[in-house]
């Protein structure tokens, strides 16, 4: 592996995205800048909980996660998001998360980390819902899930379908206020949980998400000796739109396929461009959102 480092996703603070490496380092991701690189080997389990995977087994190209089985059983034994994680004493919020026109979700967070979990969702605008113990906070994320009707997930297909063609601010401000205001009127709220007022926070201009163009193609799988390479032109949660030449147009890689891989260096501008799987994207008009997530 001599040469080659290991990417564990993309990490969002104060400064921005950035690509987290194996052993901690991080290499900021600035909008403007190439980004370019060779898949080398085998993909490999990236283990859990901070620990190496002992066999270091093969996982497959297209899984966002990059575990094998067992591995990913013991990432989840103590996963608040799985419910089996359920005696942290941290205090949690409830948040409501926009992604499009009609795409909003419940979720919780930690307290102490403030809106990470939203930027690393890809979150366009979001509103904190109430704060308290982890338990109250989950059922309150229960309660709110069946009567506003909003899923606990969304998927990244239909997320990345909508996002060069967003409503402005204060449409999607409006949004959330409308929700927000029937979330905390309902009753049957946990006496333990506090509703906080509405306040609504966007991230378009942390994701450089003004004046995106929409994505010609989405990146499937790293291969082999695979190249991706282009000018990054924004980031939310894990996909990175990268502009690469060869009138490809914009084509997204969503940064979680790049976990359990060597990947080496190339010199941007004299690669290949994108040589590793890419989905067509339709253009618009041509099919649906529902379309684009099978």
């Amino acid at each position: 592996m001599d040469g080659l480092w290991r990417c564990v996703g993309v990490r969002w603070g104060v400064e921005g995205p950035g690509l987290r490496w194996e052993g901690g380092r991080v290499s900021p991701l600035g909008y403007g800048r190439e980004v370019a690189f060779r898949a080398v080997g085998v993909r490999s389990c990236v283990g859990a909980r901070g620990n190496p995977c002992p066999v270091a087994a093969p996982v497959p190209g297209r899984g966002t996660q990059a575990r094998c089985a067992e591995c990913a059983r013991l990432d989840r034994a103590h996963s608040v998001a799985a419910d089996t994680y359920v005696d942290d004493p941290r205090t949690y919020r409830v948040y409501l998360a926009w992604f499009g026109s009609g795409m909003v979700k419940v979720g919780i967070t930690a307290e102490e980390r403030g809106p990470a979990r939203l930027l690393e969702q890809g979150a366009v605008a979001f509103g904190w819902l109430g704060r308290g113990p982890l338990m109250a906070a989950r059922r309150c994320e229960e309660l709110l899930r069946a009567a506003l009707a909003v899923p606990d997930r969304i998927p990244y297909a239909a997320k990345r379908a909508v996002r060069a063609r967003l409503p402005g601010v204060a449409e999607r401000a409006a949004e959330v206020a409308v929700l927000h205001a029937r979330a905390v009127a309902l009753a049957g709220w946990p006496e333990s949980l506090q509703r906080l007022e509405c306040q609504v926070v966007d991230h378009a201009r942390e994701f450089g998400l003004e004046g995106l163009p929409a994505a010609s193609g989405v990146v499937t799988e790293l291969v082999d000796h695979g190249v991706v390479s282009g000018r990054l032109i924004a980031a939310a949660g894990p996909d990175l739109h990268l502009e690469v030449g060869g009138g490809r147009g914009v084509v997204v890689l969503d940064a979680r396929l790049m976990s359990g891989w060597g990947l080496a260096a190339v010199r941007p501008g004299v690669s290949e461009g994108v040589t590793v799987p890419v989905r067509e994207v339709p253009k618009e008009g041509e099919r649906g959102v529902q379309d684009l997530l099978f």
